[in-house]
């Protein structure tokens, strides 16, 4: 089998993506996010490392598709504005449903401090949310509620933001941890209803 170098010709481009992407949901579920490697990816899907390279910039950029890869502008939006707490969860939920496609042992693996790709993804840089992450997605829909007399003039739409995805984490742990299956959106929803109580305006404009 080749392992370096481009694909071959025959390969099928779409079919070793998805060999790549199977692969590594695999490996997480049986052996953790730590043994993402490109070399046991590459020996897991039977591709060469040409091919992984041709896909994926390198593992990182592999473990990130798994919560990065969603066109937040896109979103055909249920919850109107107004309804805060509502245009919240489902924002984040379009991230959490993936996740739960996956299943809860890829999720125990996955979502670990041992996945730089997700504490990256997570995190901040010089004090702001990276571009295109659901923080800074979530910040936006902040300041446009804010914008439209929703949310209360000087509420601090950066530092709620860091609360909700902190909330947001705490609702996967939870799932990850029941042994039953629980209605993430629900007790998302009940959180963030409480957590805006305070910060509503008057009266609310869709």
């Amino acid at each position: 089998m080749n392992r370096i170098g481009r694909p071959r010709k025959d390969s099928q481009p779409v079919d070793n993506r998805q060999k790549i992407i199977r692969a590594t949901v695999d490996l997480i579920r049986r052996r953790g996010a730590g043994a993402v490697t490109v070399r046991n990816v590459c020996e897991w899907a039977e591709v060469s490392i040409g091919t992984f390279y041709h896909y994926f910039r390198n593992k990182d950029d592999l473990t990130m598709y798994f919560i990065k890869d969603t066109s937040w502008d896109a979103i055909a939006w249920d919850s109107p504005l107004s309804d805060i707490a509502g245009r919240i969860t489902e924002l984040y939920m379009h991230l959490v449903k993936r996740y739960v496609e996956l299943g809860k042992d890829f999720m125990k693996s996955f979502y670990t401090a041992d996945n730089q790709a997700l504490s990256a993804y997570m995190g901040q840089v010089d004090g702001g949310f990276s571009d295109g992450t659901v923080m800074a997605f979530c910040e936006q829909q902040l300041n446009l509620a804010m914008q439209q007399g929703i949310l209360k003039a000087g509420f601090d739409t950066h530092e709620a933001s860091e609360d909700i995805c902190t909330v947001v984490k705490g609702c996967v742990f939870e799932w990850c941890l029941s042994q039953d299956d629980i209605a993430v959106d629900q007790v998302m929803y009940r959180i963030l209803q409480r957590y805006f109580a305070s910060a509503m305006a008057g009266v609310n404009r869709v």
